[in-house]
């Protein structure tokens, strides 16, 4: 097994060398990969362009000859990630560290999101203190800024090179050390999506589900949370999936910045997967700070979460088409799934007295649901979202559904 170092040697080769040699005398094997596409290596490579440029499906000389950096970027993101992947499949990787600018960044972390959890990654980048999304994703890489351009060892990119593959080699070192330790019977794994403000249901239900016998994985309904999930669930790592808060989709249909994606809410029922899936925090849709909020919206009905979080409450209309949403999901699911609605409220801030009450919006998504779901799938409870009732009648409902399939 190796390290793989990823960079484009033509115009970061010297930096790459002086990593490679720092990784070397710590004890690692080494394998540096080269994704330039324009002058020659500035150190020799153990896989070259002409391999890379290969596994996506062209070749060096076509990518040098049409001279279209563009192409010539996505092609080496393509490549490298199928190499890595392959390796990784094999067993040969260990960890993967990548330094860029913005054309390196996109390709280092191209290779970091093909490979699953847990192998570590480290991406140093002049990106790094930016929109840094597009590079993450839904992965457990880290990103380094790298303060000043990767041009050079100097007495600053010394510091941020050397924290680079210090933190590499103490991951590679953990991971080595926590396969090496006696770890108690794993559980089976429950996936469930949660929201500030629907905390105490899935805090409720993650101790019914405890108690059961499960590890409950929660992941925060962010976007990324959202896909993080997902991807996980296509892994197939999870047993069952308690989807109370699809808060998601409504960033999705309206335009709000914490959207998953049009996947979101499919890959239990693509697998089969039991789950319970109910409406939390669909009464709202995500924006930064108020002044980022399109004009289109300066009419509607708005929460300060925190300065840098607004919230706008969704339309009856909305709501209705996320019912409707929600609904087609749940059919279209090739395993046991079920809805629960809350029928006093979706939120913490859709609750008596609260900023988000609106009773005829509630009533529209629950419309919208049954319109498209039908009632054998659903179960209309008189209850708050957050009440304990109702958290352990979601629990309860899961753990229903994964008996029936396992036994």
């Amino acid at each position: 097994m190796s390290i793989y170092l990823i960079a484009t040697l033509d115009t970061k080769g010297v930096e790459a060398g002086w990593l490679r040699e720092r990784l070397m005398r710590q004890g690692y094997r080494v394998t540096l990969v080269d994704v330039g596409s324009s002058g020659d290596p500035q150190v020799d490579p153990d896989i070259d362009r002409a391999m890379v440029f290969e596994a996506a499906g062209t070749s060096w000389s076509v990518v040098r000859s049409d001279q279209d950096r563009g192409e010539a970027v996505a092609a080496a993101a393509r490549g490298v990630a199928q190499l890595i992947r392959q390796h990784a499949d094999q067993g040969l990787v260990e960890g993967v560290l990548s330094i860029g600018g913005s054309a390196g960044t996109s390709i280092g972390t191209s290779a970091m999101r093909a490979l699953p959890l847990g192998i570590p990654k480290v991406m140093v980048s002049t990106m790094a203190s930016g929109q840094v999304r597009p590079y993450v994703a839904d992965k457990d890489l880290c990103m380094i800024n790298s303060v000043v351009d990767i041009a050079g060892i100097n007495r600053v990119s010394r510091i941020v090179l050397s924290q680079a593959a210090d933190a590499m080699s103490g991951m590679v070192n953990g991971r080595k050390q926590t396969f090496a330790e006696a770890s108690p019977p794993e559980k089976p794994l429950v996936a469930a999506s949660m929201f500030g403000v629907t905390t105490p249901c899935v805090q409720a239900a993650r101790g019914v589900l405890e108690q059961a016998g499960y590890e409950v994985l929660i992941f925060h309904a962010t976007g990324t949370g959202g896909q993080a999930m997902e991807s996980l669930i296509r892994e197939g790592l999870i047993a069952g999936v308690l989807d109370i808060t699809t808060t998601e989709l409504a960033d999705e249909l309206v335009g709000g910045v914490l959207t998953a994606g049009p996947d979101r809410l499919t890959a239990a029922s693509e697998l089969g997967i039991p789950q319970v899936i109910s409406v939390g925090a669909l009464d709202m849709v995500n924006f930064g700070a108020p002044e980022t909020v399109p004009q289109e919206f300066a009419d509607r009905l708005f929460y300060q979460h925190n300065p840098v979080v607004t919230l706008m409450r969704t339309s009856v209309s909305e709501c209705r088409q996320l019912g409707e949403e929600v609904g087609r999901k749940v059919v279209m699911s090739n395993g046991p799934a079920e809805v629960l609605f809350p029928g006093q409220g979706v939120s913490a801030i859709d609750a008596e007295g609260q900023a988000f009450e609106d009773q005829e919006a509630r009533m529209a998504l629950l419309e919208g649901l049954k319109s498209t779901c039908g009632a054998e799938r659903m179960e209309v409870m008189d209850a708050h979202i957050n009440d304990p009732e109702f958290a352990q009648a979601a629990a309860q409902s899961l753990l229903s559904l994964m008996r029936t399939t396992q036994g």
